[in-house]
C-alpha cells in the first residue's frame, strides 16, 4: 500500500471513528451514562470484539496494519493534549477545598486498593504468572497492579458530578478533590513502575527517575517563571498562548518519553506548569485544547479497542476477571465509604463519595495502554483490566441512583412517624377549640 492509499484509508477511518463515537456518546448520555462510556463502546465495537467477528473480518479491512501506526500517533497526540488539560485545570486551592474529609478519603481509597492490588499479585502467583510477560521484574509488575486497582478517573468523575447536579455539594466536592489527590499519587507510582522497563529500558530505573526529577525542577524553577514573565509583557503575546501551550505540551511529552517514561507524563507536567492568570485557567487556552482533545480522543479508544478482544478470554481469564473486579470494586467502595464516615459525612453523602471514587474510566485506559506499550502487561491481562475499568465506571450511575432512592426513602420513613402524630394532635386541638 503506497502513501496515497494509506492516507486515503486513514482519512476514512477518522471519519468513521468520529461519527460512531458521536452517535454512541449521545446514546450513552440518554441512558444516564457519561459520554465517554459511549465513546469507549464505539472503540470496542469497531475492534475484533464485535465488528471483527462479522464475516470477512471488517475490522481488518477497515484498519489495515499499514494504517495503524498513523492512527496510533494521532491518538497519542490526543492523550498528550488531554493530559495537558487535566494538569492545567488542577488547582492547588481546589485540592485543599475538600479539607480533611477529602484527604482521608484519598488516603484510604488509594492505599487500600493499592495494597490489595500488589498483594493479590503476590498472593496468587499461579493466577498472575500466566499473564505476566517474561522479563518483567516483580517491582514493576506489583507497582503497576497497585496503580491499576487504585486509580480514579478525575475527568469522568467531574463530568458525572456536573451531570448529576452534585457540583458544589459536600459529596461532589470531597470526591472530586480526593480523586485529584489520588491521581497525583497514582502518576508518581506509575512513573516508578515504568522507569527502566519495556521499550524504555535504555538506562536503569533509578537514572530515569533522577532525570525526571531534574526535568520537573527545570520546569517549575526556570520554564514556568519565564513563561509567566513573557505572557505578561504585552497583549499581543497573549494571542500566542494557544501555540505556546501546544508546543509546551508536545515538547514536554517528547522529553519524558526520551527520559524513559511515557509521553503522557510530559503532557500532564506541561499543564501543571502552564501559567494561569489569577490562578484561573485562561479560557482562550483551555477551550480549544479541550475541544481538540475531545475531537481526537475517539482515535485513542479505537486503538485501545483494536488491542482488546473479549473472545480471547478463556477459563483462566474469566477467573482472573472475577478476582480483579471483586478486588477493584470492594477495594474502593468500602474504604471510600468508611473514610468518609470517619471524616464526619452522613451515610448518604459517604455512600455517594464511595460510588464516585470507584469511577475509573478514561484514566484507567490511559494507564493500561501505557503499561501495555512498556511491556509490563500482556494482551490477556490488558483485556481483563479494560473490562474492569468499563464495569466499575458503568456502575457509578446506577449506584448514585440507588443511593439517592434509599436516601429519599429514609427521609420519608424518618418524617412519617414524627410528623403524622404531630399533625393529628394539632387537628384534635383545633376540633376541641371549635367544640368549646
Amino acid at each position: 500500500m503506497d502513501t496515497e492509499a494509506i492516507a486515503t484509508v486513514a482519512i476514512g477511518d477518522v471519519a468513521l471513528i468520529v461519527v460512531a463515537s458521536r452517535l454512541l456518546g449521545a446514546l450513552a448520555r440518554r441512558c444516564g451514562q457519561p459520554v465517554v462510556i459511549g465513546q469507549i463502546a464505539a472503540g470496542i465495537a469497531l475492534g475484533p470484539t464485535l465488528l471483527g467477528r462479522l464475516p470477512g473480518d471488517p475490522t481488518d479491512r477497515l484498519f489495515p496494519a499499514e494504517v495503524l501506526p498513523f492512527l496510533t500517533v494521532l491518538s497519542q497526540i490526543a492523550i498528550v493534549i488531554f493530559m495537558f488539560v487535566v494538569g492545567y485545570e488542577m488547582d492547588a486551592r481546589q485540592l485543599r477545598q475538600g479539607g480533611r474529609a477529602a484527604a482521608t478519603v484519598a488516603l484510604c481509597a488509594f492505599l487500600v486498593p493499592a495494597g490489595i492490588g500488589a498483594g493479590t499479585a503476590g498472593m496468587f502467583p499461579g493466577v498472575f504468572d500466566e499473564v505476566r510477560p517474561e522479563g518483567v521484574d516483580g517491582r514493576s509488575f506489583w507497582l503497576f497492579m497497585a496503580v491499576a486497582l487504585s486509580v480514579t478517573a478525575l475527568p469522568v468523575l467531574a463530568a458525572i458530578v456536573r451531570e448529576r447536579g452534585l457540583a458544589g455539594g459536600v459529596p461532589g466536592t470531597v470526591a472530586t478533590t480526593a480523586a485529584g489527590l489520588m491521581d497525583v499519587v497514582a502518576w508518581l507510582v506509575l512513573a516508578a513502575a515504568l522507569a527502566g522497563t519495556g521499550h524504555a529500558a535504555r538506562r536503569p530505573w533509578q537514572t530515569s527517575l533522577a532525570l525526571l526529577a531534574v526535568f520537573v525542577a527545570l520546569l517549575f524553577l526556570v520554564v514556568r517563571p519565564l513563561l509567566a514573565r513573557w505572557l505578561r509583557r504585552s497583549g499581543v503575546l497573549r494571542a500566542h498562548q494557544l501555540t505556546l501551550a501546544l508546543g509546551l505540551a508536545l515538547g514536554s511529552a517528547w522529553v519524558t518519553a526520551e527520559i524513559g517514561l511515557h509521553a503522557v507524563f510530559g503532557g500532564l507536567l506541561a499543564g501543571i506548569v502552564m501559567p494561569r492568570g489569577d490562578g484561573v485557567p485562561d479560557a482562550d487556552v483551555l477551550r480549544p485544547m479541550e475541544e481538540s482533545a475531545g475531537l481526537l480522543l475517539p482515535l485513542f479508544f479505537v486503538t485501545t479497542g483494536l488491542s482488546f478482544d473479549v473472545g480471547t478470554l478463556d477459563g483462566h481469564g474469566g477467573v482472573l476477571l472475577v478476582l480483579v473486579l471483586t478486588v477493584a470494586a470492594l477495594g474502593k467502595l468500602l474504604p471510600g465509604y468508611g473514610a468518609a464516615r470517619v471524616a464526619g459525612l452522613d451515610r448518604h453523602d459517604a455512600a455517594l463519595v464511595a460510588a464516585l471514587v470507584n469511577t475509573r474510566g478514561l484514566t484507567e485506559l490511559i494507564v493500561l495502554n501505557v503499561a501495555l506499550d512498556a511491556g509490563i502487561i500482556g494482551r490477556e491481562l490488558f483485556t481483563v483490566l479494560v473490562l474492569m475499568a468499563l464495569v466499575t465506571t458503568f456502575m457509578t450511575g446506577p449506584l448514585i441512583s440507588l443511593v439517592n432512592r434509599q436516601g429519599r426513602l429514609a427521609r420519608r420513613l424518618r418524617i412519617t412517624p414524627v410528623e403524622v402524630p404531630r399533625a393529628t394532635e394539632d387537628i384534635s386541638r383545633s376540633e376541641a377549640a371549635e367544640n368549646s
